[in-house]
């Protein structure tokens, strides 16, 4: 993950870069300064330019994402990411932007209870999301059948606080495969993060 992440900020930024990659050092001295933050402040820093002090004493300003040209940004699909500390875990699907972890799918069997998913995430909040998992934005929980999505936050991790995604006729999406012709469309993940989840330092 750190691998990617590192090669899409070189990638991203070759102007300012200006041909010398990212070095050792400097990325270690990055990641010293998006890590360890709550949720809020993480979301903060995907949202904005953060100066970093380059080993001959230059400064280059990196941005995260791109907010207003959506379709500018990276987009990865990565499947069964295994964490192996304390407690471990293998998420089912981990959607990057740019490299960094910003939506995670979280899959149960057909018909089973989607209660199970939402579970499942809140252990996994509890547990497990250190590093770059702290600047997930959202989750979506399905079971095939019935989807939902809810945005990621520093306070309590509610049911009410999951959502069904409808149409433009307001017609509820419900099953997996609709939400993600719909929903999960790079563009338009990356707008829904970009332009309507709304920080709240609260």
């Amino acid at each position: 993950l750190l691998d990617n992440f590192r090669q899409i900020l070189n990638e991203r930024h070759a102007d300012k870069l200006e041909g010398k990659l990212l070095s050792d050092k400097e990325f270690q001295r990055l990641l010293t300064m998006i890590n360890g933050k709550g949720i809020f402040e993480s979301a903060r820093i995907l949202r904005d330019k953060l100066p970093l002090k380059r080993d001959d004493e230059s400064e280059v300003y990196l941005s995260f994402l791109d907010t207003r040209h959506w379709c500018k940004n990276t987009f990865q699909v990565t499947n069964q990411i295994a964490v192996d500390d304390q407690y471990k875990a293998r998420y089912d699907v981990t959607l990057l932007v740019n490299g960094l972890p910003l939506a995670q799918i979280e899959l149960k069997r057909r018909g089973m209870d989607i209660n199970q998913a939402f579970n499942q995430v809140r252990r996994y909040r509890k547990h497990n999301y250190t590093g770059l998992f702290r600047y997930i934005q959202l989750f979506i929980i399905s079971n095939g059948i019935e989807t939902r999505y809810l945005s990621n936050n520093d306070g309590e991790f509610l049911k009410s606080h999951m959502f069904y995604w409808s149409d433009k006729d307001n017609h509820r999406i419900n099953t997996l495969s609709d939400f993600t012709d719909t929903f999960l469309r790079p563009c338009h993940l990356a707008k829904m993060i970009s332009r309507y989840m709304i920080l709240n330092e609260t």
